[in-house]
């Protein structure tokens, strides 16, 4: 295996750093239209963060709210259509936020330079043209969202990525002040991304040494914050896991996740369950295919009194089940790293269906 997988440009990381946001930008906003589009996560409004965004009046500054969905196709189209006619083509996307925020930045700045709907790009290298300069600012620690090649979105017809060279953003400021506020259960949920991206990772037919290193790293740094000695929201633990979900995202990035995201895809296209919360539900189940993982998995949830939900299935409906099994078997590379090129021989939509009933 070998890929020629393209790395963020530029990373500032440190307490603070987001006040370099205005020096970085200043040399872009020259390109196109000279303004910038900022995308914040609606959490933001109305605080603080809000009045440190070096956003000049030229610029288009628009809270999204992320709670009740994941990016849909749908909302980047629009947001790109009323962009481009009310203000022209923009110097840069800022997102400022978790995944779902990282992700919709990504996503729409390929679809300033590419024509058409977003469902057309849906896949592996179908953006045809670069987009414009992005900078991704992550407020919470664990999608790797920050540092991945991929833009996921929810279309009409499947769940899946912008997946190509030019989604990757030129710029990341990983400012570990900003995480300070997330509540608990979202930091677990979250950082528990990072982790499972790791066992992911490492427990498939495309780990490698480059992949390894950067997940036994990350495994070690998500140890020491949920495990460790000083476990919890500590600042000192909030650096390791700003630099955890980075360098999770670096080791899946050179080999592939695993049954688990295919099985979370699956409760998020179907039920609406946000990523990193679908992940944990579907991982507790998973003790065939991660049982170290899992053990140690179990120990965390335990560690910080986090109760996930069981019997949830006694609940669906068998069309949903079936739906988000199919959802779950239409990741060949998922399965593939996971099960190996026979996969097919191994796992049948039965066989989904009934991981998705254990849960």
């Amino acid at each position: 295996m070998h890929k020629n997988f393209k790395n963020i440009e530029k990373v500032v990381f440190g307490r603070g750093s987001f006040n370099t946001m205005k020096d970085i930008l200043e040399p872009v906003r020259k390109e196109n239209d000279h303004f910038f589009l900022f995308v914040v996560d609606q959490y933001f409004k109305g605080k603080e963060l809000e009045k440190r965004l070096p956003a000049g009046d030229e610029d288009v500054v628009r809270f999204i709210d992320v709670d009740p969905h994941e990016p849909t196709t749908e909302q980047i189209d629009t947001l790109r259509d009323e962009v481009l006619a009310s203000k022209g083509l923009p110097s840069g996307v800022i997102g400022i936020g978790g995944g779902s925020i990282m992700d919709i930045a990504k996503a729409i700045s390929l679809m300033f330079t590419n024509e058409g709907s977003s469902t057309l790009y849906q896949g592996l290298n179908l953006v045809k043209k670069p987009g414009i300069y992005h900078l991704g600012v992550p407020t919470i620690s664990g999608t790797g969202a920050e540092v991945s090649m991929t833009a996921v979105l929810t279309g009409p017809e499947k769940k899946l990525g912008l997946k190509c060279d030019w989604t990757v953003f030129n710029q990341v400021i990983l400012d570990p002040e900003l995480t300070e506020s997330v509540p608990r259960d979202k930091w677990f949920y979250t950082g528990m991304d990072t982790y499972i991206h790791c066992i992911e990772s490492e427990t498939g037919q495309l780990n490698n040494a480059f992949s390894h290193a950067y997940a036994e790293q990350a495994l070690k740094l998500c140890q020491e914050v949920y495990l460790g000695e000083n476990a919890g929201q500590t600042p000192e633990n909030n650096d390791k896991l700003m630099v955890a979900s980075l360098m999770g995202g670096l080791s899946l990035t050179y080999s592939e996740v695993g049954v688990c995201h295919a099985l979370s895809y699956g409760l998020s296209k179907i039920l609406g369950e946000k990523h990193c919360y679908a992940n944990c539900l579907a991982f507790q189940h998973l003790e065939d295919y991660y049982p170290k993982g899992l053990e140690e998995f179990r120990q965390m949830l335990h560690q910080h009194n986090i109760a996930l939900p069981r019997g949830l299935s006694k609940d669906w409906t068998e069309e949903q089940i079936t739906a988000m099994a199919q959802v779950a078997y239409n990741l060949p590379h998922m399965w593939n790293h996971a099960i190996g090129t026979d996969w097919k021989e191994k796992i049948t939509l039965d066989t989904i269906k009934d991981l998705y009933r254990r849960m």
